[in-house]
């Protein structure tokens, strides 16, 4: 029982990686509604900022002093997150000549059909593999380390919303964009606080 609340005892503390997800929405909110469309295409300034923020992530789990096999998979999650930012690498070696921002799809490109058996194998690889290695377990001991970080998970559910609305309401590939980058920083800031205990 014990356990079980510390588990769930939240952590309002304003820590380095809150501050930073802080300011990224702040920054976001404040200049994204201006920025150009541009900002936000495939392979863009907003998606390469993604991709290292969630690099810097994989970095937080690969060098974690404790709970190795735990954050080895959170890092495998990363790493999916990374191959979806970039269409398995569809929006980086198969752009459309002569247009803006348009990519061929998966079934115009020869054995495209390949790529999307082998993601969907690497996506139902994570419950195998937390699965096998019993990591379930393991997840009550990391977050027994730490209260949860409250305006971490806040700005994660916060960025989740906004990037739902900026995709079916307002149609804005910006905000989306945004959106997504808040929650990735928010993230990254969690795995940072669990990982270096």
């Amino acid at each position: 029982m014990n356990l079980e609340k510390k588990v769930l005892r939240p952590d309002f503390q304003l820590r380095a990686a809150a501050l930073i997800a802080i300011f990224v929405t702040c920054v976001s909110v404040c200049f994204g509604v201006h920025l150009p469309v541009e900002f936000a295409y495939e392979n863009g300034w907003v998606e390469n900022i993604q991709l290292f923020v969630l690099m810097l992530g994989v970095y937080f789990c690969l060098t974690s002093g404790n709970h190795r096999m735990f954050f080895l998979g959170v890092a495998w999650v990363l790493i999916i997150l990374m191959l979806r930012e970039v269409n398995c690498g569809r929006t980086v070696f198969f752009a459309r000549p002569g247009e803006v921002n348009s990519f061929f799809r998966w079934r115009e490109i020869p054995y495209g059909w390949v790529a999307r058996v082998l993601f969907g194998v690497c996506i139902a690889s994570i419950p195998v593999f937390f699965l096998r290695n019993g990591l379930y377990k393991e997840l009550s001991d990391v977050l027994s380390q730490v209260g949860m970080p409250v305006w971490n998970v806040l700005l994660m559910a916060v960025g989740i919303a906004l990037g739902v609305y900026g995709e079916w309401v307002m149609n804005s590939m910006v905000v989306e964009e945004l959106a997504e980058l808040v929650s990735y920083v928010a993230l990254v800031g969690c795995l940072h606080i669990y990982a270096r205990v």
